[in-house]
């Protein structure tokens, strides 16, 4: 049985993305060739990307695999938001594509469901792609109200930025 919040799984792999909920996608150029493909896909499917975004994270996998489940905690000290996810879904080397969807669990702000794709196209850049779909769940995520979607475009860009800065150390 499942333990997530909301019904359609595996929408953020397959798409499109449902009705009724806030949508993000947001994509930035982290690389060029192979090798940093390789570099930001463990980057990201390792949550070194996040942990060096300055989220915390409590992972039940060493990597994204289905059915692991992880705890996302940002802010200090006794300022901090903890959002519990389970992996739903992974793409490793598949088609120029790696990366993982995560959905929502109870306790978790929001409802929906994130996922973190970087992908190597023809021309070798290396591209990483944040989507989402997201509802408020909590009184404080349906009290913040508009100041949601803005904060979850901060944060997929600081994910890009940090992803870049990653890639470009090896």
């Amino acid at each position: 049985m499942s333990t997530l919040t909301y019904p359609e799984t595996g929408a953020t792999r397959l798409g499109p993305l449902p009705r009724g909920y806030h949508h993000l996608h947001h994509r930035t150029r982290v690389g060029r060739g192979a090798d940093d493909f390789a570099v930001a896909g463990a980057a990201v499917t390792e949550w070194r990307m996040h942990r060096a975004s300055g989220a915390r994270i409590d992972a039940s996998a060493v990597r994204a695999e289905p059915g692991a489940t992880v705890r996302v905690s940002l802010g200090a000290g006794p300022v901090r938001l903890t959002a519990p996810c389970e992996v739903i879904w992974t793409a490793y080397g598949e088609e120029g594509r790696t990366g993982f969807g995560y959905g929502t669990l109870t306790g978790h702000p929001e409802n929906g469901e994130e996922c973190f794709v970087v992908e190597l196209a023809d021309d070798g850049t290396v591209w990483f792609t944040v989507m989402a779909f997201s509802r408020p769940a909590a009184w404080y995520a349906r009290l913040a109200g508009p100041l949601v979607p803005p904060v979850q475009l901060w944060y997929a860009r600081r994910l890009g930025r940090t992803l870049r800065r990653l890639v470009a150390a090896g």
